[in-house]
C-alpha cells in the first residue's frame, strides 16, 4: 500500500486578505430535527434531515461553534454523501485558511487558523485499509491536542486516538425522490460531549 503522505498545508497567497474574528461566519444551520436520542439540550445524539448541499455546509458552520482544540470528528457516509461539504462549512466557521476540498490524494491537509483559533486537520482515510498503525506517519496524535481533527472514512481506524469524539453519520434518505436530502446523525462519545448541547445545531426548519 502507498505510504501515507505527511500533512499538507495550503499555500498562503501574498495578497490573501486577513480574516478577523468579527468577520467569521455566524453559524445558521437550516436543518430539521427528526429525533433527539436522549431528549433536549445536552443530548448525546441528534438526528437531522438536511435538504441540500448548502444546508449541509450550514450544519458544518453550526459544528464549528461546538468544537474546540483537541476535538476529533469522524465522518461516515458513502461517496457523494456530503462529508467534504460539511467539513467545508466547519472550516468556514473556524475561520481557517485555504479552500477545504477532499484531501484524497494527499491523505491529510492542515488549514491554519486566520482568526487565532485552532487549525483544522482534514483527513481522508479512504485508502488506508488498516487501523491506527497505517496512520502513524500522519502524526495525528501530535496534531490533535491543538487542532480540530476531522477524519472522513475514519470509523474503525481512528477511535484509538481519543476516548472523546464526535461521530457524524450521513445517509441518503431511503425512497426519497430528492437526491439531495440526507439524514444526519450526530453522536457525541465520551465525557467531552456528555454535556454538549447538540440541539444548538438546529436553528430553524426547512
Amino acid at each position: 500500500m502507498e505510504r501515507p503522505h505527511s500533512l499538507e498545508r495550503p499555500h498562503s497567497p501574498a495578497a490573501e486578505p486577513t480574516v478577523t474574528p468579527e468577520h467569521a461566519v455566524t453559524p445558521d444551520p437550516a436543518v430539521t430535527p427528526d429525533a433527539v436520542a436522549s431528549g433536549g439540550p445536552g443530548a448525546a445524539s441528534l438526528v437531522l434531515t438536511v435538504d441540500s448541499p448548502e444546508r449541509m455546509r450550514e450544519l458544518g458552520l453550526g459544528l464549528a461553534a461546538l468544537v474546540r482544540p483537541g476535538d476529533l470528528v469522524m465522518l461516515t457516509g458513502e461517496l457523494g454523501a456530503g462529508k467534504t461539504t460539511l467539513t467545508r462549512g466547519l472550516g468556514e466557521g473556524l475561520g481557517v485558511r485555504g479552500a477545504v476540498t477532499s484531501p484524497t490524494f494527499v491523505i491529510a491537509r492542515v488549514h491554519p487558523s486566520l482568526v487565532d483559533g485552532p487549525p483544522l486537520v482534514h483527513v481522508d482515510a479512504y485508502r488506508l485499509g488498516g487501523g491506527l498503525d497505517e496512520m502513524e506517519d500522519l502524526d495525528l496524535d501530535v496534531s490533535l491536542p491543538d487542532s480540530v481533527v476531522v477524519v472522513e472514512w475514519g470509523e474503525g481506524k481512528v477511535e484509538e486516538l481519543s476516548d472523546d469524539r464526535l461521530h457524524v453519520v450521513i445517509d441518503r434518505v431511503v425512497g426519497d425522490t430528492d437526491d439531495d436530502r440526507r439524514q444526519v446523525t450526530v453522536t457525541g462519545v465520551g465525557e467531552r460531549w456528555a454535556g454538549a448541547d447538540l440541539g444548538s445545531l438546529v436553528h430553524r426548519g426547512r
